[in-house]
């Protein structure tokens, strides 16, 4: 099976370097459709649906492969090797960050530079780390989720989501939810909401810009000024929005900051 069909991977733009957009839990690669097209216009542009999201091939899920991120960063690894066009530069949101983080540790020096849309490394409080969610929570969470899930996505999808003035978004999110197999689904929530990538972090050397809003019930601030003081190379920018998916709520702010620290990247 090719990985262009794989992943459905999609291909724009001509420029310097390639940028590779990946999406977080419950997407596909339309939730970049507001962004992604300014950066064709002056790179060129990857988009692709993590396997079991969008219009992947649902015959490539395998349960073993996708129970930890790395199956998904190997995936990442396979079409930066054959769409990367001079330098790569990684642009996930939520889980993804993670993934895209994995996928650079494993191929050290492929990456020019990672951003990290609503990024976290670990959900759960532990000591003197603040995640946003106890265990309780996330079991509950991932309960609500295997009892019911279309319900689970129809209540938690808006609130994800945020940006109450915009509700067509949040319906946006819910459809998109619901339109993922279950079961699937139901492995990726707890493949990501109980991933702790902490110990990671340091592996990390490429320049990294994490991009979080001010408002985030996924991942609070508190996390994203925790990845600013761990990664080694990392950039903190906080935009003034609700949600955790400021690349559909606020894509002129979010695509002013990739901008700013692309620009000091030299791109």
């Amino acid at each position: 099976m090719s990985v262009q069909r794989r992943n459905n991977v999609q291909v724009q733009g001509k420029g310097p370097a390639t940028v590779f957009f990946a999406h977080g839990f419950g997407c596909d690669q339309n939730m970049w459709r507001l962004m992604a097209p300014t950066y064709a216009g002056r790179f060129r542009t990857v988009l692709f649906d993590l396997v079991g999201s969008g219009n992947s091939d649902l015959a490539a899920y395998d349960r073993t492969r996708y129970d930890s991120l790395h199956g998904y960063a190997h995936d990442v690894c396979e079409i930066v090797d054959e769409f990367a066009e001079g330098p790569s530069i990684f642009v996930g949101h939520s889980v993804s960050a993670m993934i895209g983080m994995l996928a650079d540790i494993a191929k050290p020096g492929r990456f020019a530079a990672q951003v990290m849309v609503g990024p976290s490394p670990c959900y759960i409080n532990d000591g003197d780390y603040v995640g946003g969610f106890e265990r309780k929570d996330i079991d509950g969470l991932l309960e609500a989720l295997e009892s019911n899930y279309l319900g689970w996505a129809s209540n938690m999808a808006p609130a994800i989501m945020g940006a109450p003035e915009q509700p067509a978004l949040g319906m946006e999110l819910t459809n998109s939810f619901c339109r993922t197999d279950p079961e699937i689904a139901k492995q990726f929530a707890r493949v990501t909401f109980l991933s702790d990538n902490r110990a990671d972090l340091h592996k990390l050397d490429t320049p990294t810009l994490i991009l979080q809003c001010s408002d985030d019930i996924i991942a609070p601030r508190a996390v994203g000024e925790y990845l600013q003081r761990t990664l080694p190379k990392a950039t903190l920018a906080i935009i003034e929005n609700q949600g955790h998916c400021p690349h559909l709520s606020a894509p002129g702010a979010s695509a002013d900051a990739i901008d700013a620290f692309l620009a000091r990247q030299g791109y």
